[in-house]
C-alpha cells in the first residue's frame, strides 16, 4: 500500500509569516520519510466544518501555487490536488498548469479533478458554479480534452461547453502517456462511470467504512465491465483525516486501519493530519507505518 499526505490547514502557530517555510518543512519531511504522494485541496475558502475545527475564514492557499512551491523543495513524491473543481479553471488553462507542474517537478504531477461541490466559495468570489448536471457535462468534456491533447492530438475540440480552436500544449508532460488522472468522488451513476471510462485512479472516503468501500468498488468494477476497461488499471485510493498521537491513533492502530483498507481493495491511503506542522508525526509514520504497510 502507498501512503500519501494531504495538507489541508495553514493556520499554524506563527502563520502567515512562516507559512512558506513551514510548508516547505512539511513537504520535505514527508518526501524524505517515504510518502508516495503529497496533496493539497483545491479550495479558495477553508472548508466550513466546525467539527474538524475549520471555518471558511481560515487561511487557504491557492492549490497550484502551493503545488509548484512544493515541487521545488521535494524530489520524489507525486504532487496533486484532491481535487480541482472543473468549473474553477477552463480546461485549456488547467491543461497548461498540470503540464507545467509535471515538467518542472521532473514528471511527478497528478491531475486530481472532480465536478466541484463548495458553492459558498464560488458565490463568495463570483466564480462560475452551474447546476450539478452541467458540472458533470463539463467534467466529461474536460477529461476528453486532457486525454486528446496529452496523446499528441492537437486538433480543434468542439464540445457543448468548451471549444478549443488550437489546443497547442508545449511542453507536453514528461510523464508518459500522461500525468495520472484521478477523479474524486463516490457517486455511483456518474462519477464512478467517468472513472471507468477516463481515469487512472479513483478517490473514495475511507471514513465511510469498509463495507461501503467494498460496495463502491463493486460498482466501479461493473462500470469497467460495461466500458471494456480492465478494473486493475485503476488505482484505488481512499481519503481520511487522522490524528497520530495522544487522543488519536497509535502507529499500530494506523497499520491495522491500512490493513483493513487493503483487504477491501484500496491501494493508496491518503490522509490529512491536524498536527502535520509538528513534523514528528510525519517522521514517525515514515519509520513505523510506511515500511509495515508496503506489502499490503
Amino acid at each position: 500500500m502507498k501512503i500519501g499526505l494531504q495538507i489541508v490547514q495553514f493556520n499554524w502557530p506563527g502563520s502567515p509569516a512562516n507559512t512558506g517555510s513551514r510548508l516547505a518543512e512539511i513537504a520535505r519531511t514527508a518526501d524524505e520519510a517515504g510518502f508516495d504522494s503529497l496533496w493539497v485541496m483545491d479550495h479558495f475558502f477553508q472548508m466550513d466544518m466546525a467539527r474538524m475545527g475549520m471555518k471558511p475564514t481560515d487561511p487557504m492557499l491557492d492549490s497550484n501555487t502551493a503545488l509548484s512551491f512544493m515541487a521545488g523543495v521535494t524530489r520524489r513524491a507525486r504532487l496533486g490536488a484532491l481535487v480541482t473543481s472543473v468549473v474553477y479553471r477552463h480546461p485549456g488553462h488547467l491543461l497548461k498548469i498540470i503540464s507545467s507542474l509535471d515538467v518542472l517537478s521532473g514528471g511527478r504531477a497528478t491531475l486530481g479533478i472532480g465536478a466541484g461541490w463548495y458553492q459558498r466559495e464560488a458565490l463568495g468570489l463570483g466564480l462560475p458554479f452551474p447546476p450539478v448536471k452541467e458540472r458533470f457535462e463539463r467534467l466529461e468534456e474536460a477529461l476528453q480534452i486532457f486525454k486528446q491533447v496529452w496523446s499528441g492530438d492537437m486538433r480543434p475540440y468542439h464540445g457543448k461547453h468548451y471549444q478549443l480552436a488550437e489546443p497547442i500544449n508545449n511542453p507536453q508532460p514528461l510523464t508518459r502517456p500522461h500525468p495520472p488522472i484521478l477523479i474524486g468522488g463516490s457517486g455511483e451513476k456518474k462519477t464512478l462511470r467517468l472513472v471507468a471510462q477516463y481515469a487512472d485512479a479513483c478517490n473514495l472516503f475511507a471514513y465511510s467504512g469498509n463495507a461501503d468501500l467494498t460496495r463502491k468498488l463493486d460498482v466501479l468494477k461493473r462500470h469497467c465491465d460495461e466500458v471494456g476497461r480492465p478494473y486493475n488499471e485503476i488505482e484505488r485510493t481512499a481519503l481520511a483525516q487522522i490524528h497520530l498521537g495522544t487522543g488519536g491513533m497509535s502507529t499500530s492502530e494506523m497499520i491495522g486501519f491500512c490493513r483493513g483498507l487493503a483487504q477491501v481493495g484500496i491501494q493508496h491511503f491518503i490522509f490529512s493530519m491536524d498536527n502535520d506542522h509538528e513534523l514528528t508525526p510525519i517522521e514517525q509514520i515514515g519509520r513505523e507505518v510506511i515500511p509495515a504497510v508496503a506489502s499490503f
